[in-house]
């Protein structure tokens, strides 16, 4: 609305929230100009139909239809492409394909700039009538492919029919033979123009302009306008809108009538509108389902009425001395308006009679006005205006009246629209006189904020926006001062409209509503201010309408309290609160916060019970808030808790009310109990948020509590969410409580630190995984963190509370996450594990290899450091592994990484991981710690398919890049034989794919330790030659041929061509028994002895 001269009265009811800015005014010139005289020149070239034609005729429509914003940019250049185009319709040697070509980039041209600016361009000399004819003549109506080349002859001949020269000087003589006469120019363009009224495309409606240009002629009206007349009369008496030939024919004959008593001259037409007027009302148009013959039966309807009435401007009219913005504003920066009195003169003609039809026009009208279409009411509106334009001041304000009357609230939202729409017309007409504005303003007020609700949806969005245009077109025919009084209430109104209203087109009209007045009127308070926030874009989101704009808007004392109340009185008990009630608890929640940190003298009242039931029942139902909004509102529920319960429940300083302590805690904990996961979230961060003085003597039986929720039980193995919120509350009272000496049940101390430390750390080996993903991410995030406030809180207080065992268990758990395959839960570990090392204030004791740590990790490479990328965390943390204490869970978080699916992270990972080997080759003791803490977490982790799989991954790598190649000088090895051991346990009876994969691997690579270490891997592989799954036995195949060509000393070489033959040459995907055949045949030629089938237990 803000971008144009009028808003859009009654638009498109949507709520397009994005900021899609229309390119109005981006164009200054008609760019294309060459373009488009080098399509037009071609068209002789490409008439002939194809390809060729239809590019250039979609070229010239899209060239088109970028100026439909701006088509007066094509003004200087329609000239010359007409001229281009008539040339060729002109042209006797045009074929007809050319000609129907030509007119339809006439079309095209017309479509955009519109044929009222368009047709002056047409040639309309005395010359051009005939050819102009003969062309529409000799056009066939059928011809549904050339409806373009009729329709701009019809309006090419309607242009003709301006020339000032009686039509009968240029018949001649009609005589051509004896006894037979041709038809007048005068009786040929009437049968064109008739016939054409009732065709079924769009050259019905140019015949409507041609008949209307054509009959209000001097020399046509005295002889063909009543017959036109009476031919239309009978046409709307026979035609039914039921049919589709009666709307076709209703269509355009109402388009001509309309047309003939909107140009023709009153004295010519008043004697027949009468007549016209009896028949339109025998035609029932209003009971029609079609828009467009209602909205035409309007048209005619009040250019009726008009002709019934003098053409006047009523001297009661009120008259606005200064129009102009430039000088209204002018006069506003002086200090002055201007102030002229307001001179009502009674009207000349007062006590002329009144037609009899005007008042059967205004009834037609005011019905209009609540039709079911936007289009019919807008035009009922104008009509309204125009009529109490030319009536007497009393009749006129009888009208009003009537128009009044639609705001009743038995009415519906069409009556309102209608009746915003004629009241808007009415003001801008100064038809609206002062005296009538109190009234007028209280109904548009009503409008502001109409919303009724129709089933699931609402009505009045189009109300509203209307009642915008009102306060729009009131700001311009209005003096300030007849506005004063009404100034606070508009004001407030449309600020409340513009960041409260649901729907983005009615914030914007009346922003530009706003707008107007505080240009025009200069009197809304802070008018500038507001609109410098409150701008028409600005609006458009409405978020930031309600959370930004509005709080800023309240900033004003004038505009707070009447925000106020509407949010109470309309916005709080809307019917679209929120999807099942979200929303509005999410809010409600949101207002008891506030209310309680403004410290509202709630004490002891009976709103309290409801606020806390109602965070309670939000807490205990949080599985049924959808995923994307839960964590909103438990993080408002749970805020709402903490300032309710600081601001009201102290009993006296420091002191909670006992009977509410005992009430709210002991719920509370039992909640902790519910079955459902969402409810323990929740009251578990309720626990966490309570103020100090309600913990007080009962911290020991709540942190027992949530230390149970933290707890990882069978039952509720996959409830991850509960124990992250179950730590983040521990870790909260924590912070509230702080540390006190020998006080276990009012802050932490010496009696319960360690078993707050045990529960924190427990929850760091929480690796639940489901469908989506590994959820105990969430948990040992959370237990990093509260661990880190935790030791962080009591260095800073009592860091003798921190144990030298508690303090390297910390630190190991931290370091192990930060060698894990997570980039983002990587980053937040060593963010972790430097803040710790690192804190000063003062350090943490106890802390593992702190001198080592700070040189491998000095305080200036913190920030240059990502550690979310692989590149740069792993080469860092991988020399963590010299370091004793850190190597058994460094080596355990890298072997997960190792045996990752993210290529970055296993490439980096693994280069890392050699290069620290390649490091320690010359150092025995070394290489046997390395080896042996890797044995320690295969054993430690057996079974464990979490570590288990990408260990038997890790060993794989190592051995293949040669990292244990000191140990295959040393028959049976120790390394290698206990690593078998564990590999023979590890895949005993197992079904997983990947598992065995790795396996097989592992055993293939072991072949190169010498002795019995050796035989038993063989014996493993020919025992998989045999698998129950095909894949493996093939695979075992494949990787053992392989290998025997790597390490050509694992057989003699008096056996290597024919083991190598038997492993390439059998099908180890048939059947066992064949295959079982060839296995035993390896197992010779290798030395191993024969795999035994076992009977089945209770087989005969």
């Amino acid at each position: 609305m803000a971008l144009s001269d009028e808003p859009a009265a009654g638009g498109p009811e949507e709520e397009a929230e994005d900021e899609t800015l229309a390119f109005g005014a981006a164009l200054e010139a008609f760019g294309e100009s060459a373009e488009t005289r080098a399509l037009l020149g071609r068209l002789r070239e490409v008439h002939g139909g194809g390809a060729e034609r239809e590019v250039a005729l979609e070229r010239f429509r899209v060239i088109m239809d970028k100026y439909q914003e701006q088509p007066h940019l094509l003004d200087p250049h329609l000239e010359w492409m007409m001229n281009l185009l008539l040339d060729i319709v002109q042209d006797q040697t045009s074929p007809a394909s050319l000609v129907h070509l030509a007119f339809k980039f006439l079309y095209i041209i017309t479509k955009v700039r519109g044929y009222k600016t368009f047709l002056r361009l047409f040639p309309h000399e005395v010359a051009d009538v005939e050819p102009v004819l003969d062309l529409v003549t000799i056009q066939n109506p059928k011809d549904h492919e050339a409806w373009e080349t009729r329709y701009m002859l019809l309006l090419w001949l309607s242009v003709t029919c301006l020339i000032p020269f009686d039509f009968s000087r240029l018949d001649g003589n009609l005589l051509t033979q004896p006894g037979q006469a041709r038809m007048s120019i005068m009786d040929r363009i009437l049968q064109i123009a008739e016939s054409y009224l009732i065709v079924s495309d769009k050259a019905r409606d140019a015949a409507a302009v041609l008949v209307s240009r054509f009959i209000t002629r001097p020399d046509v009206k005295q002889s063909k306008m009543a017959e036109f007349l009476d031919w239309s009369l009978c046409n709307l008496a026979r035609s039914s809108f039921q049919t589709m030939q009666g709307v076709i024919t209703m269509d355009g004959t109402l388009q001509a009538l309309a047309q003939i008593f909107k140009h023709g001259k009153r004295e010519d037409c008043l004697p027949y509108a009468a007549t016209v007027l009896r028949c339109l009302d025998g035609c029932r148009l209003p009971e029609s389902n079609q828009t467009l013959l209602r909205k035409l039966g309007v048209k005619l309807v009040q250019r009726l009425g008009l002709t019934f009435l003098k053409p006047k401007v009523a001297a009661w009219r009120y008259q606005r001395g200064c129009r102009s913005l430039a000088a209204n504003l002018q006069l506003l920066t002086q200090g002055q308006s201007e102030q002229k009195p307001l001179i009502l003169t009674e009207d000349d003609d007062e006590d002329d009679d009144v037609p009899e039809g005007v008042e059967r026009v205004i009834e037609q009208l005011l019905v209009g006005l609540k039709d079911k279409d936007t289009v019919v009411r807008w035009s009922a509106a104008k009509g309204i205006g125009r009529m109490a334009g030319r009536l007497p001041r009393a009749l006129a304000d009888d009208v009003v009246g009537s128009v009044l009357d639609c705001f009743s609230f038995q009415e519906t939202d069409k009556a309102w629209h209608g009746g915003c729409l004629a009241l808007a017309e009415l003001g801008r007409r100064g038809l609206l006189l002062p005296s009538r504005l109190v009234d007028v303003v209280a109904v548009i007020l009503k409008a502001l904020t109409y919303d009724e609700k129709r089933g699931a949806c609402s009505v009045g969005t189009n109300v509203r926006d209307a009642a915008c245009y009102v306060c729009w077109a009131f700001a311009r025919a209005y003096e300030p001062q007849e506005l004063k009084p009404f100034v606070t209430a508009i004001s407030s109104a449309l600020v409340i409209a513009a960041v409260f209203d649901r729907d983005i087109n009615c914030r914007r009209a009346a922003s530009a509503a706003f707008q107007e007045n505080v240009g025009r009127q200069g009197t809304f308070p802070h008018g500038i201010d507001i609109l410098t926030t409150a701008d028409y874009f600005a609006v458009g989101n409405r978020s930031n309408c309600f959370l930004v704009i509005s709080v800023f808007i309240a900033g004003f004392p004038e505009y707070t309290q009447p925000m106020i109340d509407h949010l109470v009185t309309m916005k709080i008990s809307h019917w679209d609160g929120g999807l099942g009630g979200q929303l509005m608890r999410q809010a409600v929640c949101v207002l008891i916060e506030k209310l309680s940190l403004s410290k509202m003298p709630f004490r002891g009242d009976t709103v309290i019970d409801g606020w806390q039931w109602l965070i309670n029942d939000t807490l205990r139902h949080l599985h049924l808030i959808s995923s994307h909004s839960r964590q909103q509102m438990k993080d408002a529920a749970v805020s709402a808790l903490a300032a309710l319960c600081s601001e009201y429940y102290m009993k006296e300083p420091g002191e909670a009310d006992p009977a509410i302590q005992e009430e709210l805690i002991t719920q509370y904990l039992a909640e902790l109990r519910n079955p459902e996961e969402m409810t323990r979230c929740g009251f578990s961060l309720a626990l966490g948020a309570l103020p100090g003085f309600l913990l007080k003597g009962r911290l020991q039986q709540v942190l027992t509590g949530l230390r149970a929720v933290t707890h990882t039980s069978p039952e509720d193995v996959s409830f991850a969410e509960s124990r992250r919120d179950g730590l983040k509350a521990i870790a909260r009272i924590c912070q509230t409580v702080g540390v006190k000496a020998g006080a276990p049940d009012e802050a932490v101390c010496g009696e319960n630190v360690s078993q707050i430390y045990c529960a924190l750390l427990g929850c760091m080996d929480d690796y639940t995984t489901d469908s989506r993903g590994d959820v105990g991410t969430w948990v040992r995030k959370a237990a990093m963190t509260s661990l880190m406030d935790l030791t962080l809180l009591l260095a800073r207080s009592q860091p003798e509370l921190i144990e030298a065992h508690t303090c390297e268990r910390i630190m190991c758990c931290v370091a192990q996450q930060a060698s894990e395959k997570i980039d983002r839960f990587r980053a937040h570990a060593a963010s972790v594990f430097l803040t710790l090392l690192h804190f000063d204030s003062p350090p943490i004791p106890h802390v593992p290899h702190r001198g080592e740590l700070e040189k491998l990790f000095p305080r200036s490479d913190v920030a240059s450091v990502n550690w979310s990328a692989p590149s740069q965390a792993f080469p860092r943390i991988t020399q963590l592994l010299g370091l004793p204490t850190y190597r058994y869970h460094v080596l355990l978080g890298l072997v997960v990484s190792l045996g990752g699916l993210t290529e970055s992270t296993i490439r980096h990972s693994t280069q890392s991981l050699f290069e620290y080997m390649k490091g320690i080759q010359s150092d025995p003791q070394a290489l046997g710690s390395f080896s042996g803490t890797l044995l320690q977490i295969f054993e430690d982790n057996l079974l464990n398919e979490r570590v288990s799989v990408p260990l038997l991954k890790t060993l794989d790598h190592v051995l293949t890049h040669g990292c244990f190649d000191i140990f295959t000088t040393e028959e049976d090895h120790p390394f290698a034989v206990k690593l078998l051991a564990l590999c023979k346990k590890e895949i005993k009876n197992s079904k997983d794919i990947q598992k065995l994969l790795s396996g097989i691997a592992v055993f293939c690579e072991m072949v190169q330790f010498p002795g019995d270490v050796r035989r038993q891997a063989l014996l493993q592989l020919c025992l998989l030659l045999c698998h129950r799954f095909p894949l493996i036995r093939k695979t075992t195949a494949s990787q053992v041929y392989e290998t025997l060509l790597t390490y050509s000393d694992v057989v003699g070489a008096d056996v290597l061509d024919e083991v190598v033959t038997v492993l390439s040459d059998t099908a180890w995907d048939a059947e066992l028994a064949v295959v079982r055949e060839q296995r035993n045949r390896l197992c010779d030629l290798l030395g191993v002895p024969r795999p035994q089938l076992v009977p089945q237990p209770g087989a005969c």
